[in-house]
């Protein structure tokens, strides 16, 4: 079964203090749902229309597991404390077998 990624590029973060507590609950909720963050933080370099922001890249054993992570009520909780404190693009795509 191929693994899934769980890709989330931010737009702009409106207020980092609810971000922050995003992130205190987010990391461990995906965590315990078997997600692996793979990396975070702003890109290096940006090539073509890239543009230059946060991305967070997490692997997680198949897309049902990641989506199942998303909707987990931790996960929630996590969303629920980010608020409108960001603009963020979150897909979740399957890997290359």
């Amino acid at each position: 079964m191929p693994k899934a990624y769980w890709i989330a590029s931010y737009r702009s973060i409106n207020d980092p203090v609810a971000l922050g507590e995003y992130g205190k609950l987010a990391g461990p909720a995906l965590q315990e749902a078997g997600g692996r963050f793979i990396a975070r933080g702003v890109p290096a370099i940006v090539y073509e229309a890239g543009v230059s922001q946060r991305t967070v890249l997490i692997e997680f054993d198949s897309v049902e597991q990641a989506i199942a992570a998303h909707d987990s009520s931790a996960y929630q909780e996590a969303l629920r404390a980010l608020g409108s404190g960001a603009e963020r693009d979150v897909r979740i795509i399957e890997g290359v077998a």
